[in-house]
């Protein structure tokens, strides 16, 4: 009787503990493209959420979403700007829809020479300017709350290149922003949208000759077993930028103890994300070549040649000259 009466009293003090424990004040939705749960953009929504969660004691609760409220970097852009989502990573290129075309700067191909640099640039005063010009030309519709990494680019397709005069003729899926494009077309090369989550397939039918993203991202989704993916190029013509972005709006309406905890967690998750991105590079690049992938490198002067003077013409464009003295400057 005794073993009962304890029994029924532990049964009826984990049900008050459950009851009283209190609800979030705030869920915030967070989300990504990646449908993977592998990709580094993953772990570091996770770290936010463990974290922001932890320090506010449950106040603010985080929901993370990897490619299910959208696999297309413009719509979760567009989630953020209508409060759909309070929290999203995307590429700099699809922020030019919104007609900030500044952001352009860290689409450029070529501008960082490692990571080391790329770090540099973004957490220093080129990362800062452009958070100020996105809030301004925004109206404070977007704020970047953090840069992270997608790794560095290569290309991949049908055949290795070689040389420049390889990818004349190239049907290669790349991100379709102005100086993206501009890039790979004075290569020689067709730049072609696909969507990411349709990417597989094009490379399998023959759609698309080739593509072009880090060893993490495309071994994750199998590109490299594709017809068309097996040959990888470490062309590294990207130290690439993603921008996480919130809703300025939103951001400013919040309590200043709210503001510090999200503060705390992005800081924590960004490492958290980082780390992963640069701890993966190798063994992505490890498991393409058990895979079958062949791997080659290639001289990147004549891709300098070309990325340089597109680099020049954006800053010249944009009155960015100064800025991009910044970034080349972090290199050094």
């Amino acid at each position: 009787m005794k073993k009962v009466v304890v029994f029924l009293a532990a049964v009826l003090l984990a049900a008050i503990v459950v009851q009283s424990a209190p609800a979030a004040s705030v869920t915030l939705i967070a989300a990504h493209n990646q449908t993977s749960r592998e990709n580094p953009y993953q772990y570091g929504m996770l770290k936010f959420k463990e974290i922001l969660e932890k320090i506010s004691g449950g106040d603010i609760a985080v929901d993370v979403h990897a490619g299910t409220i959208g696999t297309n970097e413009d719509e979760l852009v567009e989630k953020v700007q209508l409060g759909a989502a309070d929290l999203v990573v995307a590429s700099p290129g699809f922020m030019t829809k919104a007609g900030i075309p500044e952001v352009d700067m860290f689409s450029l191909l070529y501008l960082f020479n490692n990571f080391r640099h790329w770090e540099k640039a973004v957490d220093g005063e080129a990362g800062q300017n452009l958070v100020k010009i996105i809030a301004q030309k925004s109206g404070n519709a977007f704020r970047i709350a953090a840069y992270w990494s997608a790794g560095v680019r290569n290309y991949y397709g049908k055949k290795p290149i070689n040389k420049i005069e390889d990818l004349k003729g190239m049907k290669i899926r790349t991100q379709m922003s102005g100086v993206v494009a501009d890039f790979w077309k004075k290569t020689g090369a067709i730049p072609t949208q696909v969507a990411w989550g349709e990417l597989y397939q094009a490379l399998q039918q023959g759609i698309v000759d080739a593509a072009e993203n880090d060893y993490t991202n495309f071994s994750l989704l199998d590109h490299h077993k594709t017809a068309n993916g097996k040959f990888v190029t470490e062309t590294e013509h990207d130290y690439t930028t993603r921008i996480v972005l919130m809703n300025g709006n939103r951001w400013d309406a919040y309590s200043d103890r709210y503001k510090a905890w999200i503060t705390q967690a992005l800081t924590e998750a960004t490492a958290e994300e980082r780390r992963v991105t640069y701890a993966d590079l190798a063994k992505s690049k490890a498991r393409v070549i058990a895979d079958g992938g062949v791997v080659n490198t290639v001289d990147k002067a004549p891709f300098l040649a070309i990325a340089i003077p597109i680099q020049d013409e954006l800053a010249a464009r944009l009155g960015t000259q100064a800025m991009l003295k910044t970034i080349r400057d972090a290199g050094k």
